[in-house]
């Protein structure tokens, strides 16, 4: 990251939250943005909302401390491979009822998507309907770009920011063509195979200046040609992967055990899930992309080759399982065989009946507010800070990424204070977390 920080910008005018993909997760973060405008709900798990952190003249909410956006000054935007707005996308996804619907159905109808990048090699259990045509990937960004030089002047925003909603698209790994941006854009022009949707997407972004998030474990902005644009526009970008359901567990668990030294000699992950990610990741090439996000976690956890007689032969499989019944609410099983003092073992089961969705909606509010605040700030390239929301944390070369979400969020919360020219504090004991958000 490049934080050769100037005078910190002001969050003056509208900020556009444009987001790829607009199917559960973005249609359930908009319902709750408006409902949360009119006082009809509140911005629960949203730490930018509802979170404090200790400084030095008392324990504010993080939106009082630092200068996000009011929720009152978003405008949302995106695309989609189907054209139904916003409120039709929201009851087909059926993560909110109509009931809850009912109340911003107006404001969610005028929220159209625009035609998609789509390429069906990349999401195979996709039919999308609602795509872009075009003669060269370079063709196709330059659709996206006036996509978001358009909404820009249309809903008169003074900022943008883009946050990956999509699929998790194929597993694919970094090739020449990844190398560098010149490599990238004659991929453009020729039509490469190996560059994926969503990285057509972050080119558009970071050539306009515009911060980009990725919420899916796709490789996207993470090779060193988009990561050069970045730093050639003074653009920041953070990824990979939205951390809700069973890999929010897994973070919060497991350095419990590391605490205490206790081992682990297996931990078995399994997930049913009937939404659209999970019809995606029923096809066995997009299922690995998320995979390796997932397996990721508890090695950089428990550093089993630092710590062999405790995590050495530790056993580790993760499933993901498309249930249609199940909808949006997903449910995934944990056991965990662990072990104590002489080696005695122990098991740990966890059932987390969870939605996903309602997991992962806060998590795009805080990181489209918290990149935009970072671009006031004079920061570019990748922004590790942001690590706490994030299942396979993207990080500068040969950098370890940390999971702990307690030191995750003591990182989060010193950037902060170091933004706002407080002193940082040295670990997650000196923080404040019980109170609960001011009346």
């Amino acid at each position: 990251m490049n934080n050769q920080q100037g005078p910190l910008a002001p969050a003056e005018g509208k900020l556009g939250i444009l987001l790829p993909g607009m199917g559960a997760v973005a249609t359930t973060l908009i319902a709750g943005v408006l409902a949360a405008r009119k006082g009809t709900a509140q911005p629960i798990g949203s730490l930018t909302q509802m979170g404090k952190l200790r400084t030095s003249t008392g324990n504010p909410l993080i939106k009082d401390y630092a200068p996000l956006t009011p929720l009152d000054d978003i405008e949302f935007g995106g695309w989609d491979v189907y054209e139904d707005n916003v409120y039709e996308a929201a009851l087909n996804a059926g993560v909110l009822d109509y009931k809850t619907l009912k109340g911003v159905r107006a404001e969610m109808e005028a929220i159209v998507p625009m035609k998609a990048a789509f390429d069906l090699h990349y999401v195979k259990n996709l039919d999308g309907t609602h795509i872009k045509t075009y003669t060269t990937k370079e063709d196709l960004a330059q659709q996206v770009i006036d996509d978001i030089r358009n909404f820009k002047a249309e809903r008169g925003c003074s900022r943008l920011v883009m946050v990956w909603c999509g699929s998790t698209e194929i597993y694919h790994q970094p090739t020449e063509t990844h190398r560098t941006l010149a490599a990238f854009e004659e991929g453009l022009r020729n039509n490469a195979s190996n560059i994926a949707p969503s990285m057509i997407y972050a080119y558009a972004a970071l050539k306009e200046g515009v911060p980009f998030v990725n919420g899916a474990p796709n490789l996207t902005v993470d090779v060193p040609a988009l990561l050069e644009l970045a730093a050639t526009t003074q653009t920041p970008v953070a990824g990979k992967d939205f951390k809700t359901g069973q890999t929010l567990m897994k973070t919060i668990v497991a350095p419990g055990l590391s605490a205490r030294s206790l081992g682990v000699r297996g931990w078995f992950s399994t997930n049913i899930l009937g939404n659209r990610d999970g019809l995606v990741l029923d096809d066995p090439d997009n299922f690995r992309t998320k995979e390796v996000s997932k397996l990721s976690v508890l090695d950089s956890v428990f550093h089993p080759e630092e710590n062999p007689e405790l995590y050495g032969n530790m056993y580790h499989k993760v499933r993901i399982n498309y249930y249609p019944p199940a909808g949006d609410n997903k449910e995934s099983w944990d056991n965990i065989d662990i072990f104590g003092w002489m080696g005695y073992p122990m098991q740990i089961k966890i059932n987390f009946l969870c939605r996903d969705s309602i997991l992962a909606a806060p998590l795009v509010l805080d990181l489209a507010l918290f990149i935009d605040l970072a671009k006031r700030a004079g920061w570019s390239g990748i922004q590790e800070w942001l690590s706490f929301y994030l299942k396979a944390p993207q990080t500068e070369p040969n950098i370890r990424p940390e999971h702990d979400i307690f030191k995750q969020l003591v990182t989060l919360h010193n950037t902060l204070r170091l933004l706002m020219g407080e002193e940082p504090v040295a670990a997650a004991s000196q923080e404040v977390y019980q109170d609960g958000p001011q009346a």
